[in-house]
């Protein structure tokens, strides 16, 4: 796979770009039919038994070359272009105009302007629940930790004047984070490679890395629901191929978890995409 440098325009500083702040990454199976909708005819979807691994990241930054803003990745699914895979993000919901610019012209993300609504309630306490049968396997399996509070997250995609739901999160937040001494997991370093580009803002195809360093840990999966349920909706804006495409980013959210990540302490390198000559 030949690859070239791409300059940088203005906004930002030169790359790579740093983000600190916290996320929740969460990885879904996501039906294969789901995912090719946003996949390049240039690339191959990596699938099995009809389905691929994609999910989304919800990050929190509180420093980043765009200021404090929250940010809701959308992952289709992994694409295949030898000699490597890489993840491929169906929609990008940023509440800041600069990292919804800085998104589509140089990283070549499908990115939008929305707003991220938070709103925290107090729940009950209730038992440990057994964490998922594969954890165990890794000698993480034990009792995920008692929840404390849910936050739930309204996202809407916000277009001109108008705004559109687009999903609810429920996240149980840990009562462990406030108690000096808990465990918050190992210190880690990992790199999320991604193919991207291929809009009407950056027609290139791209490959972009982001390197980690966080501390990690297993929790609950966060509950997606579709705030559009109401039938009628659907049927209104079922015609608009723009909607469909929301339709089908929302689709992958609600997919099944498999295995949610936290990321505390979270530094994110972000380096300067490169373009892409598919394989043939």
């Amino acid at each position: 796979m030949d690859v070239e440098e791409r300059t940088s325009s203005s906004g930002y500083a030169k790359p790579p770009w740093i983000f600190k702040g916290s996320a929740l990454y969460q990885i879904h199976l996501v039906k294969a039919s789901t995912a090719r909708a946003f996949i390049p005819k240039e690339f191959r979807l990596v699938e099995a038994f009809g389905y691929t691994l994609g999910g989304f990241f919800l990050a929190s930054y509180d420093d980043s070359p765009a200021g404090v803003f929250d940010e809701l990745v959308m992952i289709a699914g992994i694409v295949w272009n030898p000699p490597t895979s890489c993840a491929w993000a169906a929609r990008v919901l940023v509440n800041s105009n600069e990292a919804c610019h800085h998104g589509r012209k140089e990283v070549g993300l499908p990115s939008q302007v929305a707003r991220f609504s938070k709103k925290i309630t107090a729940v009950p306490k209730r038992k440990g629940e057994r964490a998922f049968g594969f954890l165990n396997t890794f000698g993480l399996g034990t009792t995920l930790s008692h929840p404390e509070d849910l936050m739930e997250v309204k996202v809407s995609e916000v277009d001109s004047a108008a705004s559109a739901n687009i999903c609810n999160i429920q996240i149980r937040s840990d009562e462990s984070e406030t108690k000096l001494g808990k465990w918050m997991g190992p210190a880690i370093k990992m790199s999320l490679p991604s193919f991207s580009g291929n809009t009407k803002y950056n027609p290139n195809l791209l490959k972009y890395s982001c390197h980690i360093n966080c501390r990690v840990r297993p929790v609950s999966p966060a509950v997606v629901s579709d705030p559009l349920e109401d039938e009628a909706d659907k049927n209104h804006t079922s015609q608009e191929p723009f909607e469909n495409e929301r339709r089908l980013s929302v689709a992958v959210m609600l997919s099944k978890p498999i295995i949610a990540l936290q990321f505390k302490d979270l530094t994110m390198q972000v380096e300067a995409p490169v373009v892409v000559h598919p394989s043939i």
